[in-house]
């Protein structure tokens, strides 16, 4: 291939990811821009304000919602965090055990599951087993959800550490970082929730939506820009326990 082939390789492969960066980014740069926004309006500019964020803070309703979505999101992320480690050692330390591959396919099926389909059967189990629907439906609904996810974490550490060596100390930056995933992805999620919730205990993302369905208001913006800020400090610390992780691992394999 000629330098200018390379060349034009190169452009289009920029382009592409530029043009990439702003579907994916710039509705939340705007959104986020929007947050500090004077106007009652959210598609008219009324100059930088910190009302909608005022706003929320005397919210009643929504800052129940989210002490709501951050008690689900722990509790269900440390349950998830348990069991998927533990899950995660079976396979990857445990001998061929009679019924491994089903056990490994049902530990991993709500990572190609429609949310849709296990809302509607943990709904099912719920209701066929009479329990009233609240905190723990929606704690253990998100763990069913997130386990998988922690699994897949701490399984791939395992996976490349020598059996020979102390596993506990090289293990733990990957539980961490499964325990920050499972309790990302609790905390926003909404269509399981919003089929194992019930009165009194709705999370921040239903209590959101609920409120979007009549109209997009500016302290809607505020909410989202701050779920966004704790999301990305939450990935960015994972990212930085993963790397620990690695690190780690690398420098205790033997040579």
């Amino acid at each position: 291939m000629t330098p200018r082939a390379l060349n034009r390789l190169s452009l289009f492969n920029v382009v592409a990811l530029a043009l990439g960066l702003v579907f994916l980014y710039l509705p939340i740069v705007i959104l986020v821009i929007y947050s500090f926004n004077a106007s009652r309006l959210v598609t008219v500019w009324g100059g930088w304000s910190l009302r909608w964020y005022t706003e929320f803070f005397h919210d009643r309703a929504m800052l129940d919602a989210a002490w709501m979505s951050f008690r689900v999101a722990a509790t269900s992320a440390t349950i998830a965090t348990l069991l998927g480690t533990l899950a995660a050692m079976a396979l990857s330390r445990g001998e061929r055990f009679a019924g491994r591959s089903l056990f490994s396919g049902m530990l991993y099926a709500p990572l190609v599951m429609p949310e849709v389909i296990t809302g509607l059967s943990l709904l099912l189990l719920f209701v066929a087993v009479n329990a009233g629907r609240g905190f723990w439906t929606v704690t253990i609904a998100h763990t069913t959800l997130t386990l998988c996810f922690v699994a897949v974490v701490v399984q791939s550490r395992l996976g490349v550490l020598d059996r020979s060596l102390e596993e506990a100390a090289l293990i733990v930056p990957a539980i961490a970082a499964g325990w920050m995933l499972a309790f990302t992805l609790s905390l926003d999620d909404l269509v399981i929730a919003s089929f194992t919730t019930g009165p009194g205990s709705a999370t921040l993302p239903i209590r959101i939506y609920s409120e979007v369905r009549l109209g997009v208001k500016p302290e809607i913006n505020a909410i989202c820009t701050l779920a966004i800020a704790l999301i990305a400090a939450v990935i960015v610390i994972a990212s930085l326990v993963s790397k620990l992780s690695n690190s780690r691992g690398e420098s205790a394999a033997p040579l």
